[in-house]
């Protein structure tokens, strides 16, 4: 059979060495790497990818949810659960939108540990759960509502909420139980928590497609010299005008290289 691999990085010796103690006792679970930084630990991950990277929230290097970032963008297979030291909504919100796949808390059950490595394992995100949550519901569904005010053609790159999970996730923000939705939308319970996974995927693909509209406007901006003065997005119509002077300068250049040529041709002759 073969096991589910997992590094581990937390500042605690002895909190880390416990997590590796109850994850080494069950049969279908290797710990493979150990870390005290987050940064130590995406070395571990780029050396030798594991199934599951257990990062702690707060160190002062790498937070946990860049470092989710980072571990998701090269190596989207890893799930990552996130130790948070307290319950707070403010860190979960946060874990939920970076790509975090579960979190566990420094009060966690051995069970409830070895529950989330094996529900990562097998593709399912439990931080789906903290939607159920009536203010990070509402956050969430503030977010959708903003990226359709994105400039131009850029909004359109995102995606949207459903109206069945617009409206999901607006009875959850006035405090609706799931028992209570899944009556109201005449669905099953047990389909709530499949809904809300599509959603949060949706946000973090959102949120990574975000990052990298900004990175490839910031990199157009000093060449195409277009200055936005909101949020900077390059339109349609901005990325021709880019185009177009690109290649009016291309052409100047060609057409320099060719009178130079010309040049020294002629000078050939005249001495000939």
């Amino acid at each position: 059979m073969e096991k589910i691999t997992v590094v581990i990085s937390d500042w605690q010796v002895f909190f880390r060495e416990g997590i590796h103690f109850i994850l080494s006792s069950e049969d279908d679970i290797e710990v493979i790497g150990e870390a005290t930084t987050n940064e130590e630990t995406l070395a571990l991950i780029e050396a030798d990818p594991p199934a599951v990277a257990i990062l702690d929230m707060g160190h002062s290097d790498v937070s946990g949810v860049e470092a989710t970032r980072r571990i998701k963008r090269n190596f989207p297979s890893v799930g990552v659960i996130l130790i948070i030291d307290d319950y707070d909504e403010e860190q979960l919100f946060l874990a939920a939108r970076g790509g975090v796949n579960a979190y566990i808390t420094k009060e966690s059950s051995p069970d409830e540990l070895v529950s989330a490595v094996r529900e990562v394992t097998q593709g399912n995100c439990p931080i789906s759960k903290v939607l159920l949550i009536p203010d990070i519901a509402s956050r969430v569904l503030d977010e959708f509502r903003e990226f359709p005010l994105m400039e131009g053609q850029m909004s359109s790159l995102l995606a949207r909420l459903s109206p069945m999970e617009n409206e999901l996730l607006h009875h959850l923000t006035q405090g609706a139980s799931s028992q209570q939705v899944a009556q109201v939308l005449d669905i099953a319970e047990p389909d709530i928590l499949h809904h809300l996974g599509i959603i949060l995927s949706k946000l973090v693909t959102n949120r990574r497609n975000l990052e990298m509209i900004e990175t490839a406007q910031s990199s157009l901006r000093p060449i195409s010299g277009v200055s936005k003065p909101t949020m900077g997005y390059i339109t349609r119509d901005e990325f021709a005008s880019f185009k177009q002077d690109l290649i009016a300068r291309l052409e100047t250049f060609i057409s320099r290289i060719e009178m130079s040529a010309g040049g020294l041709a002629g000078s050939r002759n005249d001495k000939e």
